[in-house]
This record gives structure tokens, sequence and C-alpha cells, in this order.
């Protein structure tokens, strides 16, 4: 609470500072607290059924709001195919959780092809990003259950999204050899990549400040030539960067590296927890090279998954791999009962 507090009061400074508009910040911190406040309850009430259920409703409304935002497609701010597959990683994320608190094989499978359906339901809406994303978060699923020990795995989480983001940093910073700046920048596009720059000249003008929240589109010539302007530099990491300075970035920061922190310590087994890292980290990385954080339903369900992986259930889960207990007494009372 403190973290978000502190990014909530972060972008109304910098507003008044700057003369800039806050709104959206205020409502993305706004819906993270409220995910991770249902996912605690829903977690604690729920461990099997919560995540499920909300695996079909990020599911549901991927495809039934192909935008994911309201009002007619002349309105609908560009940038939704990122969304869309962050979306479709945390609904996987969630049904792969689901999975591995189920003390019965039936309820794993069940979850783990619905899981593997909403892969599928990425690759028939072209959505090839999540597509591979949600693959992604299915096979580590899979392959966490012989993680026994949680922290150097959250660590190489926290590595990779940290490795991530400094290549977002590198390619507008021209660190990068001139043949990996050409290859990335072709995958990434030239457009993309002068946005990042026009934020990086924009942090430099006030590093502590920034510009202030929501005028990176009317102060960068780059997104003011878009023939459809959505004032965004398609990076999660870059709008902090330009609109709120590099205190804005370790906030940023801060509360990913909460989330992990609180993955460390969350009491429910290994697997889920794991699993929740994995889709979290994916949806990190694909904020840190597109305009995922800007649609409401994405921060939501990040903080929806947060709380599910980090609630405690009031009934005793199965650990996967260790017998309930009792279980071995019962088992020899039968045989000499027999």
């Amino acid at each position: 609470m403190a973290i978000l507090a502190a990014c909530a009061s972060w972008s109304l400074i910098t507003a008044a500072a700057r003369d800039g508009r806050p709104e959206g910040v205020l409502l993305a911190v706004l819906a993270v607290a409220a995910g991770y406040a249902a996912g605690r309850i829903g977690g604690a009430l729920l461990p099997v059924a919560a995540p499920c259920a909300a695996a079909l409703a990020g599911l549901a409304l991927t495809v039934a709001v192909p935008r994911l935002a309201p009002g007619p497609a002349i309105t609908a701010p560009p940038g939704h195919a990122g969304a869309t597959a962050a979306l479709l990683a945390l609904s996987a994320g969630a049904a792969c959780c689901g999975a591995w608190a189920g003390g019965v094989a039936a309820v794993r499978t069940a979850a783990r092809l619905l899981a593997a359906g909403i892969a599928v339901t990425a690759a028939v809406l072209g959505s090839v990003v999540g597509c591979v994303a949600c693959v992604a978060v299915l096979l580590c699923s899979l392959a966490v259950g012989r993680v026994r020990r949680r922290g150097a795995a959250i660590a190489g989480l926290g590595l990779g999204a940290g490795a991530v983001t400094g290549l977002t940093w590198a390619v507008p910073g021209g660190l990068l050899p001139d043949g990996l700046a050409v290859a990335l920048e072709g995958q990434l596009t030239s457009r993309r990549v002068r946005l990042w720059a026009d934020a990086l000249d924009l942090l430099r003008e006030d590093v502590a400040l920034g510009v202030g929240p929501g005028r990176f589109g009317a102060l960068s010539p780059t997104a003011a030539q878009a023939p459809s302007p959505d004032g965004r530099p398609h990076s999660a990491v870059w709008q902090q960067a330009a609109e709120e300075g590099v205190v804005g970035v370790v906030l940023l920061a801060a509360a990913f590296g909460w989330v992990l922190y609180a993955l460390w310590r969350s009491p429910r087994p290994t697997p889920v927890v794991l699993t929740a890292g994995v889709s979290l980290t994916g949806l990190a990385a694909i904020a840190a090279v597109g305009n995922a954080l800007s649609f409401t339903a994405v921060p939501l369900g990040a903080g929806l998954l947060a709380g599910l992986a980090t609630a405690r259930p009031f009934a005793d889960e199965p650990v996967p791999g260790v017998p309930p207990p009792g279980g071995g007494v019962r088992a020899r009372a039968g045989r000499r009962a027999r």
C-alpha cells in the first residue's frame, strides 16, 4: 500500500508541477489495488475455483471486447495488441495456478486444458505474442513442479524482467552493436524506436520530474506526426521516464520488486507462486515494449493474479508430491483392518 500510495502521490506532484493529467496513473493504481484485494479474498475462500474463474473472465473479456476499450473502434487507443497478449498471458497463468492448487487429478487436467485453450484462442485471434506467452507460461508451470526452493527462481524472474527493461533503454541510447541494433529495430519498428528516443530527450530536459503525466504526446515530434496519435511511447518504462522522471521509474521498479517479494513470502505452494511469477514477468516484458498497462483490464488482472498467488487459504492446500497430513496413518490403519 505504501508503494501504491507513493506512485499515486508522485503522479499528482509531477502533474501539479508540469500541468499534467494524472488520471491515467491514478486509474491504473486503483485497478491494481482493487484486483489485489479481490485476489486475496478469492484466493482465501476458493483457492481452486477463483483462479479458474479469473482465467475464464479474462478469456471472455478478450474475446468479447477485442480492443479492450469502450466506445467505437475509431476512439479506441492504439496498442491493443499488447494488451490482448498480456491479458491472455495472465489468464493462462491464473488457469495454471488453479491447476496446481487443485488436489484432484481431474481438476488439474481440466485447468491445464483451459490454459491450453487460452493459447489456442490467442492463435485464432492472431495474437502471436499472446500465443507464445501462453505456451511459455503453460510449459514453465509444468516445469516448476520439481522446484522446491523458490528464492533462486524468483530472483531469475527479476533478472529476466530487468534484462528486457535494460534492452529497451539500450536501443535508443545507441549502446548496442550496429548489427544487433538494426535487428531489434526491425522487430520493434523504427517508429517505436524514435518514440523511445523522444522519451529519452524529454527525460534529459528534467531528470527528476519529467514533463508531467499525459504530456508525452504533445511534446514528442514522432507522436505528433502519427496518423492516429495515441500520446504514448509504447513502453511503460519510457512513459514513466519521460512523464515522471527517474523517480517514476524507480517507483515502477519498486512495485514490480514488491510483487516478487510478496510471491517469495507467500504461503501458497511453490508451483502456484512460480507460475504466477512467470505470468507476471511475461506481463512486465510485454509492457516494456508496448502499451499494455494503458488498458485498465491489464493492471486489474495483474493485481488479481498477484492477490490469488499470495492469499492464505482458510483450508489446508495439498502440496505437490507430498501426501496429505494423516494419509499414511489412515492407509496403515486400513491395511491392519483388512
